[in-house]
């Protein structure tokens, strides 16, 4: 019997693992592109777009002109806005082909990509750089998307190999960092020379989906989402086998028959109750069909997944569960998506404009190129770090903070590192520097989070699929904020920084204002379901 298991168990384990090695390479290196933008400049990559008659107005970024400049952070813009956008196309061809080919059309693209730059100096009739990295930002989705199903291989262990996977994505745009530390302190290998090594990381992906990795997924994302949130597998019982009575493991739906303890799952309407209810005298009918509706729903599931929404109803402060139900239009239609669409939007134009252009920006705040340069290597170093180190905190304010608490913090630390980019203070240049890395990987989850709990499982990935998707066609603007950055503003940040902070203000405050408002309608309705209940199980036979 254990000789049969450890095959399976040694499989998993590699499985596992390859998919944690690739993601640290493939997932998201093109976040990365404040470490690798200084080697694109000193391979001189755009410069031939610059009119030499043209005075050089730049010199901060060491590049000739302004459209070089702009060119080089257009291949961050584009790269950005497509690895959004794909997670909706990414996830339908998950559904429909399952992983391995996911993960196999993954490696593909990122060949191709590399291949692109390989030899962009010799292509005349597209741009292979911009070509090329935009591919590699398509083909990260494919290959970490894939691997999602990969953390219930061990249903036990699935949070923490989430959590490994996920610090991976984060510790991707390392990859850039450790070139560039090699390119300006050992060897200046080329860009075509890097990318013809990296070959090796779509090749390996590609045998290891060919021969290794599972055709079918564990578990759909939909279904990882309620476990991450319930903590109860898809047959109704907890993951945690302490909540678990071994008597009654094949009697998920009832308590009668044993089940958990009272102090860990409390008493809750089981099928022949609701039924003997049913049976009672049926006067006022229809003041009582949402109660009889209410109670059915709940009787379909176990006792176990019954307290687990208890629990995320208290702990949300009774937004969990409020959109579960409704049909995806109506949910798309609802301030709740609205909101927070809106809000989400913002910060990725924040974060991704602030990644591309963090050493101009900090250069014309403090008018020293030295400076701007050590504080950009700061962050190259402190931004796949700060994935690792949130990864524990991230999970302790989710669970146990309700969601309307985790919004105000996102909204609070968003403006935070926004008044602290509009200063010439070290102190604060750096202090935003550190809680912009860490609120990052904290404002993604935190989203996925916001969407489990109150659009529910069924619509879990269309829904966050589209908040991160639109997100990521609007971050094309940023190439706005850019030109108008440098041609306008002469380089000065301050203007549009500010108006994004005002951005967040007003769209992290109506976020807040409305889920507040939300959460009292709710209490109140609570109250007046229960005194409903209350009122039909009391009467007479």
């Amino acid at each position: 019997m254990v000789r049969s298991k450890l095959p399976a168990l040694t499989t998993r384990l590699i499985q596992v693992s390859c998919a944690i090695a690739w993601c640290l390479v493939a997932a998201g290196p093109v976040f990365g592109f404040a470490a690798l933008k200084p080697i694109l400049i000193s391979e001189g990559i755009y410069k031939s777009r610059c009119d030499m008659k043209v005075a050089v107005v730049d010199s901060n970024e060491d590049v000739e002109c302004v459209e070089q400049n702009l060119s080089l952070n257009f291949l961050f813009t584009l790269a950005c806005m497509v690895t959004n956008v794909s997670a909706l196309p990414v996830g339908s061809i998950l559904d429909s082909f399952g992983p391995k080919v996911t993960g196999i059309i993954g490696s593909i693209i990122l060949a191709l990509g590399s291949l692109s730059i390989k030899y962009a100096p010799s292509m005349s009739y597209i741009d292979g750089y911009l070509a090329g990295y935009t591919l590699l930002a398509l083909g990260g989705p494919f290959v970490f998307i894939s691997c999602f199903q990969l953390a219930n291989s061990f249903p036990k262990n699935s949070g923490l190999i989430l959590a490994l996977l996920t610090g991976a994505f984060d510790s991707s745009s390392a990859l850039f960092l450790f070139y560039r530390i090699y390119y300006f302190n050992v060897s200046k290998i080329s860009i075509s020379s890097f990318f013809t090594g990296y070959l090796l990381v779509p090749a390996l992906i590609f045998l290891c989906q060919l021969f290794l990795m599972p055709k079918d997924s564990y578990k759909t994302v939909g279904t990882l989402a309620k476990i991450a949130e319930t903590g109860i597998d898809e047959t109704g019982k907890p993951l945690n086998p302490k909540y678990l009575n071994p008597e009654d493991s094949n009697d998920v739906g009832g308590v009668g028959g044993g089940g958990a303890s009272t102090d860990e799952i409390f008493y809750q309407p089981t099928i022949s109750e609701t039924t003997s209810l049913l049976m009672r005298r049926a006067s006022d009918t229809k003041r009582r069909e949402s109660v009889v509706s209410r109670t059915s729903y709940r009787s379909m599931k176990s006792s176990y997944e019954q307290q687990a929404d208890a629990n995320l109803m208290n702990s949300t402060g009774g937004v969990f569960g409020v959109l579960h139900g409704c049909s995806i239009r109506d949910q798309f239609k609802s301030p709740w998506f609205l909101l927070m669409t809106l809000f989400t939007t913002i910060q990725m134009l924040r974060i991704n404009f602030f990644v591309a252009t963090i050493k101009a920006q900090e250069n014309y705040l403090y008018g020293n190129e030295e400076l701007a340069i050590k504080i950009n290597h700061f962050f190259d170093l402190a931004l796949p770090l700060g994935g690792i180190v949130s990864i524990p905190f991230i999970g302790l304010i989710l669970d146990n903070l309700t969601t309307l608490t985790v919004l105000y913090i996102l909204t609070g630390l968003s403006l935070f590192i926004g008044v602290m980019g509009l200063l010439s203070w070290i102190p604060g240049t750096y202090a935003g520097i550190l809680v912009l890395v860490v609120y990052r990987p904290f404002y993604y989850t935190a989203v996925s989070d916001f969407c489990a709990k109150v659009f529910g499982y069924d619509n879990f990935g269309t829904v966050y699929g589209t908040i991160i998707a639109f997100s990521g066609i609007c971050n094309i603007f940023q190439q706005l904020m850019d030109k108008v950055t440098q041609e306008y503003f002469k380089m000065n940040p301050t203007p549009i920084n500010s108006f994004l902070v005002l951005l967040t203000l007003l769209f992290g405050g109506l976020l807040i204002v409305y889920v507040k408002s939300q959460e009292k309608k709710i209490r109140r309705r609570n109250l007046e379901m229960e005194a409903e209940d209350a009122s039909f199980t009391d009467i007479p036979n």
